[in-house]
C-alpha cells in the first residue's frame, strides 16, 4: 500500500489526516494523549479498529510525558479522557481495558517507570501489528462466502484507513479480488462525511481495484436491476445476539437486500463484540453536529437556522445479516451461540 492510517515512532503517533483526503495526502505528529483524544474526536482517524490502535498507542505516549510518581494518574486520566472521544465503537473499550489491565497489573509488580514505559510502547505496536494480522485473516474468511465475477456493494469506509491496515469489508474485497472473484465494486457515498466518495472510493483506486461510486439513494434501484450481488460492510459494534451497529445508511441496505435476496455479509474482529450488551437497542449512538450534515467543504447547503439530526450510527437486526466474518471463521444464525462460540466464551 501507498500509505498507512496510524504507527507509534519515537517522536510520537504519526497519523493519516483522513480529512483531507483524496485531495492531500498528510500526516501528523501528535505527541501527547490529548493530541490523539482530539484526533479522534475530530475525526482525523476514524473507524472502529484505528480508533482502538490510535487510542492504545495514546496511552503510551501520554506515559512518556508524564513524570515516574505520577504514573497511575496518568494511565488513569488518559484512559477516561479516550473513552469519552467515540461512544459507539467498541474497540476503543477493548484496546483502552486490554493497555490498562496490563500496565495496572505490571505496576502492582513494581516494575520500574523506564520498564513500564516500553511496556506501554510495546503493548501498543502489538495491538497495531495483531490488527492487521485480523484483517487478512477477516479478507481470507470472507472472500470464500463471495460469487465468482461479484459485483460487490460497500458502504462508508471498513478499509485499511479504517484499520491499522488492510481493512474488514475492504479486507474482505481485497482478497476475493486477489483470488479473481470481484467483477467491481460499488462504493456509496456515505453522507454526511462522505467516507464512501472520499476514503473508499481513493483506497480502491490506489489498489487497482474497479471502483464507482454511487449516491446512498441508489442501492434499491441497483438491486433491483440485478447489478449488485452481494454487500459487505464493516462494524462499530456488535452485541451478543447478532445486532450490527455501522454508519448510518447500513440499516437501509440490509433491509433492500434483504428484499432482492442479496447476501448481507458484515466483517469485523472479534474485539467488535461486545457479549455484555444483549441487543442493538442497548448500543449508544453517538450524535454528532448539525454543521457535518448542514456545511460540506465550506459550504452552507441549507438555509440559515436549519438544524439538522446526525446519528453517526444506525443498528441492523441480526435477522437481515447473513453472516459475520471475523478472523476466526464466520458466525452464523443463531448469533448468541456462534459468537460465544468464535470469542471463546
Amino acid at each position: 500500500m501507498s500509505f498507512f492510517t496510524v504507527r507509534l515512532t519515537s517522536d510520537g503517533v504519526e497519523m493519516l489526516d483522513q480529512r483531507l483526503l483524496p485531495a492531500e495526502k498528510k500526516y501528523l505528529l501528535l505527541k501527547t494523549g490529548e493530541d490523539v483524544a482530539r484526533s479522534i474526536e475530530d475525526m482525523v482517524i476514524r473507524g472502529a479498529p484505528a480508533i482502538g490502535v490510535a487510542a492504545a498507542m495514546g496511552i503510551a505516549i501520554e506515559l512518556r510525558n508524564t513524570n515516574d510518581a505520577g504514573l497511575p494518574q496518568a494511565l488513569d486520566r488518559i484512559c477516561q479522557r479516550l473513552q469519552k472521544t467515540r461512544p459507539t465503537a467498541v474497540n476503543l473499550t477493548w484496546a483502552l481495558g486490554r493497555m490498562r489491565q496490563s500496565l495496572e497489573d505490571k505496576m502492582a509488580t513494581g516494575m520500574s517507570a523506564s520498564d513500564l514505559r516500553a511496556e506501554a510502547d510495546a503493548l501498543a505496536q502489538q495491538i497495531h501489528d495483531e490488527d492487521i494480522e485480523n484483517c487478512r485473516a477477516i479478507g481470507d474468511a470472507g472472500a470464500i462466502l463471495f460469487p465468482s465475477n461479484a459485483r460487490v456493494l460497500t458502504h462508508c469506509n471498513a478499509g485499511a484507513l479504517a484499520t491499522a491496515g488492510y481493512g474488514t469489508a475492504l479486507g474482505v474485497i481485497r482478497s476475493a479480488h486477489r483470488d479473481g472473484k470481484v467483477r467491481g465494486v460499488l462504493a456509496s457515498e456515505t453522507r454526511p462525511y462522505l467516507q464512501g466518495a472520499r476514503l473508499t472510493a481513493w483506497e480502491l483506486f490506489e489498489d487497482k481495484i474497479d471502483v464507482k461510486l454511487i449516491t446512498d439513494s441508489m442501492g434499491g434501484s441497483l438491486m433491483r436491476r440485478g447489478e449488485i450481488d452481494v454487500v459487505v460492510v464493516g462494524a462499530d459494534r456488535i452485541a451478543a445476539n447478532g445486532d450490527v451497529a455501522n454508519k448510518i445508511g447500513t440499516y437501509s441496505l440490509a433491509v433492500l437486500a434483504r428484499t432482492h435476496e442479496i447476501p448481507f455479509y458484515v466483517a469485523a474482529p472479534i474485539s467488535t463484540l461486545d457479549l455484555l450488551t444483549p441487543n442493538g437497542d442497548q448500543i449508544p449512538i453517538e450524535e454528532r453536529s448539525t454543521e457535518e450534515v448542514v456545511v460540506i467543504a465550506g459550504t452552507r447547503i441549507a438555509p440559515v437556522g436549519v438544524e439538522a439530526l446526525h446519528p453517526a450510527f444506525d443498528v441492523t437486526p441480526a435477522e437481515l445479516v447473513t453472516a459475520i466474518v471475523t478472523e476466526r471463521g464466520v458466525a452464523r444464525a443463531p448469533y448468541t451461540d456462534s459468537l460465544a462460540r468464535l470469542a471463546g466464551v
